[in-house]
């Protein structure tokens, strides 16, 4: 009996989530078995041969540089949210909304520049991949940036504070879940091309 009472009362207590939380976590994977996919069907066809050779447009490199940018101007977001800054935390939310829409509108370039290359979405299939990957990731984008301004709305009515951090929290995480998800994009387009 009693080498069943010390084995309860040694048990753990079991990780507690916020059910919201563990929803974004399960969407994230899903969104990166999605590009893991892509990424992987990307190789083999692009090893089939009848591949479009084409040059990155050069406005990648500064959309790159802005989602690094957001990155980090929603760490400060965060930051400020823990101390209780609302100041500071509107500022860094909405400069992190305009960087997220700056990326959009260079991704929007880099598409301009890609059919100026003659790379389109129909025909070749190194400029379908190169449409489909950039424009999955900029509709998760929209989806950040639409997140942001609900969480700055929310900063302005004060139900953002070091005492009510899930949403934010849960903001900064898919945020920086994007910026990172663009880097190995990127890296990934520059090391196959």
């Amino acid at each position: 009996m009693e080498e069943k009472l010390a084995y309860t009362e040694g048990a753990e207590q079991p990780i507690a989530m916020h059910p919201k939380k563990f929803a974004l976590w399960l969407f994230i994977v899903s969104v990166v078995m999605i590009f893991a996919a892509l990424t992987s069907a990307f190789i083999v066809r692009q090893g089939e041969g009848n591949w479009l050779d084409y040059s990155l447009p050069e406005v990648l490199w500064f959309t790159s540089a802005v989602i690094l940018l957001s990155s980090g101007s929603m760490h400060w977001a965060y930051v400020s949210a823990k101390n209780d800054q609302m100041g500071n935390l509107k500022i860094a939310l909405t400069i992190t909304a305009i960087l997220g829409l700056t990326f959009l509108v260079g991704q929007w370039f880099s598409w301009e520049a890609l059919v100026e290359r003659d790379v389109y979405f129909v025909g070749n299939p190194a400029g379908s991949f190169m449409y489909v990957l950039t424009g999955l990731h900029a509709a998760h984008l929209i989806s950040g940036v639409i997140f942001l301004i609900i969480v700055l709305i929310s900063s302005y009515r004060y139900k953002i504070h070091s005492q009510r951090m899930n949403t934010m929290e849960m903001c900064a995480t898919y945020w920086h879940f994007l910026g990172g998800l663009w880097i190995y994009l990127f890296v990934f387009l520059l090391l196959n091309h």
